[in-house]
């Protein structure tokens, strides 16, 4: 077959492609039939072209001969001679017909040598209308004919690829139309607009389901939860959004994938308005991904012309402004006044609004981050009441009551060398008063609580998200479908002709050798192994593991700087008293700007080591970026948080033994009460910092700071203007000063980094679901205006939920258990109280705790050198006292570990292990419990199956009967009717399941 079509495709006979069905991969030439826009007359001032008789040469040679166009695509200029009012347009989302939809648009930037020479006004800037045909170029001396000056290789190179790539597009039947270069040098936007024959066809290709006839009610259950449900929508009304698609919610269409041959099924108003804007776009979206680019090294698609510079840009129109004055409403100006103001902040979100307009991964997107902050207004109220609690049992603690008690003189060993002097330990009264509000029982409570919510969050998403799936019908969304908008990267296909030029050189009898070796049946030269990805690899491996340790780097810099300068400051009579505070508040900082620095660099490095990876499709070029990022930014961001918790003041020593990191400067220990208070500042003010500066002072002036910088660009770039076309800005214009759209990775970054410092570190900063309650009801809103006002629309994606992310969250939540149960037996004081309560205490009570965790050491046993110089305390000092649990100096074995600090470590060993399993299996059973299907949902699901079948077999038998109803005039047409009719039969039930042939037959209601 191949053959033949070669063999017809290089002579000159030419015959109808109508009924050969467009597949994917490479665009495949239509027929002038298939493309044509049907009765729609053209209008005045625009020259509708004729239908080609014979292929034009050149334009599709064969596979070994060079690819040259004899004729480039005809601009049909406007007279020149007529006036074009801006005024006269009726909408900027169409062509100037005021008839065709703006469905996509292509912008690039050209540049001449030469002044132009064109006589046209610069408001005329109305340029090709086609219908996807070729035509004989304008005569020159023409009504807006340019005579363009000499343009340079490069630039000449780039115009003959443009030419060649818009021709394929008209040969695909879209319809374009694009500005005159009429300029020195400027922008110049190529509209496309996607005519019904082309939606039809690409709808059927890629399975798009879309509403049929036939509605049905969904039932919402049990007369209790119907009368719930009333009243819960009565409640929550005023937080309702005015948007249309709250008004009834009750019913639902049933919808099948588009089918040319079963247009009966479908309720097919107006063919204009039956593909939303976001679908139309997809489409054509679709369209430029697969079309291809000899002239360009065979390049596919238009993320590859993009990425080598011969477009700048390709994005679908915004449904007009967002601030327009008057009463005029389309889905923008909507979602801005309901959705993206920070004035409705107390509002829900119009969820079906935003898919509608964004696509379902944006909606899913915004669905997750609105049931993540309703989650958090529980874990916030709790959290407020377990401070509260630390409150008002203050005064009650008996430990911290005993560290305040001047009478009890506990005098401590000098915290530094030489220049610290003896210490009391009621000095310490504050912090550990302040340690209370964290530390206590109620603190356990809240840990089990907040492993417990976060099961119960990820389960209640996946059932909204099956909800979602449902409402948006996605439940049945194929693999075929998600495959089918899958192509590969321009740097994977960059690689894979590199290495088709390298395997050229080699002999045939070396490739026959090599692939029997392999015992491959598939020819690995068009993809690339694990080979061609080997150095990639390598250099990945090596550059994370540097990353590693170039952060944990730099907190051991940290850690050298809160030593030093605690030393340093000690030496200060006037600096003493606040070293510990003064050297806490500044290391915080740094670790705080250290860690916003960078994470910039390891996002940069991330996108750049997996660019080396050369993945082959965007959705696993995203994966591993994801994977990486996560990877390097979780460890920026909770190394330092990690030290204070787990090894900080676990290798100090004692005295007359410590351990020194340089000469003369010793580990730094925690704080008499404990780096339970340290690790609540560290984590609070690290949290607090990100997401004041980096999730939203960053968000907002970084726009607009692009935005004011374009703007100046362009203001100081040399050319002329156009005074009335800068009056009446067109809506591609617009668009195109806007931020191009990047993905959701940062959006869902800076939450999962968050959803990190609630769940991981909660034992020690309760109030931390506050503050993320707080960051986010800002963020749902900041994000919303970005989307809405600051980003051009992003192209619709349909997918079934969030990818990767949802992995990434189930795993911090359990690995939160396994910290918060370390946090709580090793870094506060929860296991030595009930260790000393029910084991060494006398009357069952905490007093006498601190006395029991403090050990003695004689002071002459001080290395020379170390002693206090001018000690001024008060009495004379034999023995000093140091937290740790060891043998006093006149025991048998002196400073060794006591028998109270074996039975201490082993009880904070049994404990995380008991906590651990315990809330292990209370989230398994919270699992279990929850189904991950919502009972109405899975009813509604096979109800609608159930519908869907009789009402197709029920469609299929009115057509029968509307084709053998005329009586026939003759028995010939009688006898060609029935022998029809049975056939219909057979091939429309076929087709229940499966996508009709694009060969095949259509059918007019």
């Amino acid at each position: 077959i191949f053959l033949c079509i070669s063999v017809l495709a290089s002579s000159d006979i030419t015959f109808p492609l109508t009924d050969i069905p467009l597949l994917p991969g490479s665009p495949r030439r239509l027929s002038p039939r298939a493309v044509a826009r049907g009765g729609r007359a053209p209008k005045r001032g625009q020259q509708h072209l004729k239908v080609p008789g014979p292929r034009a040469p050149g334009l599709r040679g064969s596979s070994g001969g060079e690819r040259t166009h004899s004729s480039s695509v005809i601009n049909n200029y406007l007279d020149a001679n007529e006036p074009m009012s801006s005024e006269a347009r009726v909408s900027r989302m169409h062509f100037h017909d005021n008839q065709r939809k703006v469905d996509y648009v292509l912008a690039y930037h050209y540049r001449k040598r030469g002044a132009p020479l064109g006589q046209g006004s610069p408001g005329h800037s109305l340029a090709i209308v086609s219908n996807g045909e070729m035509g004989k170029e304008p005569q020159a001396g023409g009504p807006g004919d340019i005579e363009l000056g000499p343009l340079d290789a490069l630039e000449e190179e780039r115009k003959e690829q443009r030419e060649e790539f818009e021709h394929n597009l008209m040969e695909a039947g879209l319809e374009l139309e694009k500005d005159v270069e009429n300029k020195s040098q400027g922008s110049i936007f190529v509209r496309i607009h996607a005519p019904w024959q082309v939606l039809a066809r690409e709808a059927e290709f890629l399975k798009i389901k879309v509403p049929t006839k036939k509605m049905y009610e969904i039932k919402a259950g049990g007369s209790i939860a119907k009368k719930f449900n009333a009243v819960l929508q009565k409640l929550s009304s005023p937080l309702q959004p005015r948007v249309p698609e709250h008004s009834n919610n009750r019913m639902k269409n049933l919808s099948y994938p588009f089918s040319r041959e079963k247009m009966y099924l479908y309720n097919i108003q107006e063919k204009d308005t039956f593909f939303d804007n976001a679908t139309r776009s997809r489409i054509v979206h679709e369209i430029l991904k697969r079309t291809a680019c000899s002239r360009a090294n065979n390049t596919m698609g238009i993320n590859s012309l993009i990425a080598n510079n011969i477009y700048e840009a390709a994005y679908p129109l915004h449904d007009g402004e967002y601030d327009s004055p008057g009463d005029d409403m389309n889905d923008r100006k909507l979602l801005y006044q309901e959705w993206a103001r920070y004035g409705v902040f107390y509002k829900f979100q119009p969820i079906d609004l935003i898919r509608k307009y964004f696509g379902e991964k944006i909606g899913l997107y915004f669905a997750w981050l609105g049931l993540y902050t309703s989650f958090l207004i529980p874990s916030s109220v709790i959290g407020v009441i377990v401070f509260l609690y630390g409150c008002a049992t203050i005064e009650e603690d008996i430990p911290s009551r005993e560290m305040c008690d001047q009478q009890n003189a506990f005098t401590m060993c000098p915290l530094c060398d030489k220049s610290c002097d003896y210490w009391n330990l009621s000095s310490a009264c504050g912090t550990a008063r302040a340690s209370h509000l964290f530390d206590n029982p109620a603190t356990v409570f809240f840990s089990i609580f907040m492993a417990l919510w976060a099961t119960m969050f990820l389960e209640n998403w996946k059932r909204l998200q099956m909800r979602l799936g449902y409402f948006w019908d996605l439940t049945g969304l194929e693999e075929e479908e998600v495959s089918s908008a899958e192509h590969s990267r321009p740097e994977y296909e960059s690689k894979v002709r590199e290495k088709m030029l390298k395997e050229s050189s080699k002999s045939v009898v070396q490739k026959l050798e090599r692939n029997a070796a392999a015992g491959d049946d598939e020819d690995d030269e068009d993809k690339l192994t694990w080979r061609d990805r080997f150095p990639g690899y390598l250099m990945n491996f090596a550059s994370i593991l540097f990353m590693i340790a170039l952060t944990f780097s730099i907190v051991f810099g940290v850690i050298v700087y809160r030593i030093t300068t605690a030393a340093a400051l000690s030496l200060n009579k006037a600096t003493r008293s606040n070293v510990r505070v003064t050297v806490t508040a500044t290391a915080v900082i740094i670790n705080l700007v250290v860690i916003l620095i960078l994470d910039e660099i390891y996002g940069a490095v991330a996108n750049w080591l997996t660019k080396i990876e050369v993945p082959k499709t965007e959705q696993s070029f995203e994966e591993r970026l994801i994977l990486k990022a996560f990877l390097l930014k979780f460890v920026n961001a909770y190394s330092p948080i990690f030290y204070v918790a787990f090894f900080k003041g676990r290798f100090v020593g004692r005295p007359g033994s410590y351990v020194y990191v340089f000469d003369g400067y010793r580990m730094e220990e925690c704080a008499p009460g404990g780096c339970l208070m340290e690790l609540c500042i560290q984590l609070s003010i690290i949290m607090l910092g990100k997401q004041l500066i980096q999730n939203n002072i960053f968000e907002i002036g970084v726009p607009k700071l692009k935005k004011l910088f374009r703007k100046l660009k362009d203001e100081t770039e040399p050319g002329e203007t156009d005074s009335a076309h800068s009056k009446h800005p067109e809506q591609w214009d617009l668009d195109y000063s806007l931020e191009p759209y990047t993905g959701l990775t940062p959006e869902y970054m800076e939450m999962i980094i968050q959803f990190g410092f609630v769940t991981l570190f909660v034992a020690s900063f309760p109030l931390a679901p506050v503050f993320a309650l707080l960051n986010n009801v800002i963020e749902v809103r900041l994000d919303a205006k970005k989307f809405v006002t600051e980003l051009r629309r992003p192209d619709a994606v349909r997918t079934k939920d969030i990818g990767i992310w949802f992995d990434i969250l189930s795993g911090i939540g359990k690995f939160s258990v396994i910290s918060n149960a370390f946090v709580i037996a090793i870094t506060s004081d929860f296991i030595p109280r009930l260790v000393y309560q029910y084991s060494y205490s006398h009357n069952g009570t905490l007093h006498g705790f601190v006395n029991h965790t403090l050990s003695f050491f004689n002071i002459s046993q001080l290395k020379e050198g170390t002693q206090p110089e001018n000690s001024h305390f008060d009495q004379e000092v034999q023995f000093c006292r140091f937290k740790d649990y060891r043998e006093p100096p006149w025991a048998p074995n002196p400073y060794e570990f006591s028998k109270q600090y074996w039975s201490v470590l082993s009880a904070r060993l049994a404990f995380v292990i008991i906590f651990q399993n315990l809330v292990m299996f209370l989230s398994v059973l919270v699992d279990w419990m929850i189904p991950d299907i919502p009972t109405d949902i899975s009813d509604q699901i096979k109800k609608e199956k159930s519908l869907l079948v009789d009402f197709f077999l029920k469609e299929e038998h009115e057509k029968l009967k509307l084709s053998d109803g005329p009586a026939p005039r003759s028995l010939g047409m009688g006898e060609r009717a029935r022998s029809r009719a049975p056939s219909s039969v057979p091939s429309g039930r076929s087709q229940l399941g499966s996508t009709a042939s694009s060969g095949s037959q259509h059918t007019n209601v």
